[in-house]
């Protein structure tokens, strides 16, 4: 399906990647802690209401 050329390029483009967006949270962490208080529990509405939608789904199903 993939060249051999092509599955060391895409698994090399994933590591650089990764690497990259690690070190980008890494320096703007002090940052995100400062300008983002809270949005842990809009993380957590959310997830519930999503539960609620597939639970109302299930039981009228």
């Amino acid at each position: 399906m993939f060249s051999t050329g092509q599955l060391i390029f895409g698994l090399l483009f994933f590591i650089a990647f990764v690497i990259v967006i690690g070190y980008q949270y890494r320096k703007d962490l002090r940052l995100h802690k400062r300008h983002y208080k809270g949005t842990v529990w809009i993380l957590i509405a959310f997830i519930g209401f999503i539960a609620m939608i597939a639970a109302i789904k299930f039981i009228f199903m």
